[in-house]
């Protein structure tokens, strides 16, 4: 069995489509880091390195080429979403601290904690544009819930001038985000009404016609990414494929339920997968979106 977890653990069902060219037969599955309390956020930096949080031990990990990971900073404002820019600077959601910083060689700064005067409620994932776009998902779950200021769970978007605007309000929960390869699509998973929303973005960032890319996602769906073919991989009860256009094309299972992803490697045709206690690199011969 865990020669099979290692190597071949995954149960994937492939549906015929003719812009998917990935072989899942050739897939290989490996643990890159285990023993984790809570593993979320996976980014990977163009400087060969993938970094993930720990929630529980509010730790940001980091993983270099090889199988073991070490601390890379510790949060006590309690990481979960982490992301990139196109400068190699560093933001994070911090659920507890219920703020978005960002950071440099000088430090982290705070970029958004309050929206019209309220505490944001828990923010959760992240995404930023290659023009410097920032988006962020902000549920709330648990006892998180005790504490809300805000009368809704929002989708939020930080102009590059450091403006914050909610671009959704929703009654359910926002949960993973991301974009497509050209950035004109942002996708948000739904983790109450599981599902997957699409809004259209323009050149100052906007969002508009809201719309459901892909319903009934079995489990709970949280971490998104899209590949550089336009086809969005969903962690929920397993990783869920869909193609550009919200058509179910594959699935893989794994040892445990898959909490977010990301591509990395020189080559990005690796999907690193944080699943509660492991993460995983699973081997594609499809390149992902690198989004900054």
């Amino acid at each position: 069995m865990p020669r099979r977890l290692l190597f071949a653990a995954l149960l994937i069902t492939l549906a015929a489509a003719q812009n998917f060219a990935q072989n899942f037969n050739d897939m290989k599955v490996e643990k890159v880091a285990t023993g984790l309390q809570f593993a979320e956020g996976p980014a990977w930096s163009r400087d060969g390195f993938l970094l993930f949080s720990d929630c529980v031990t509010n730790k940001i990990l980091k993983v270099p080429p090889g199988p073991s990971a070490a601390v890379y900073a510790e949060v006590a404002g309690g990481p979960v979403g982490n992301a990139f820019d196109v400068q190699g600077r560093l933001y994070t959601c911090e659920s507890h601290s219920r703020c978005v910083t960002r950071t440099t060689k000088k430090g982290a700064e705070v970029l958004a904690s309050k929206f019209e005067g309220k505490r944001l409620n828990a923010p959760n994932d992240i995404i930023v544009r290659r023009d410097g776009h920032i988006y962020f998902t902000d549920p709330a779950f648990g006892d998180q819930q005790d504490h809300r200021e805000l009368d809704f769970f929002g989708v939020f978007h930080i102009t590059p001038k450091g403006d914050l605007e909610a671009l959704a309000k929703w009654r359910t929960r926002p949960n993973g985000i991301t974009l497509s390869p050209n950035g004109k699509v942002l996708y948000v998973a739904d983790s109450d009404a599981r599902l997957v929303r699409a809004y259209d973005l323009d050149r100052s960032g906007a969002a508009s016609n809201e719309r459901i890319f892909a319903g009934k996602i079995p489990g709970v769906p949280n971490g998104i990414r899209t590949d550089e073919k336009g086809n969005l991989y969903v962690a929920a009860k397993f990783i869920y494929a869909y193609s550009e256009d919200g058509k179910p094309i594959g699935q893989i299972e794994l040892g445990e339920t898959p909490s977010n992803l990301t591509f990395g490697d020189p080559n990005l045709e690796s999907l690193y997968v944080t699943a509660r206690t492991i993460v995983y690199r699973i081997r594609l011969s499809v390149k992902g979106s690198l989004q900054y």
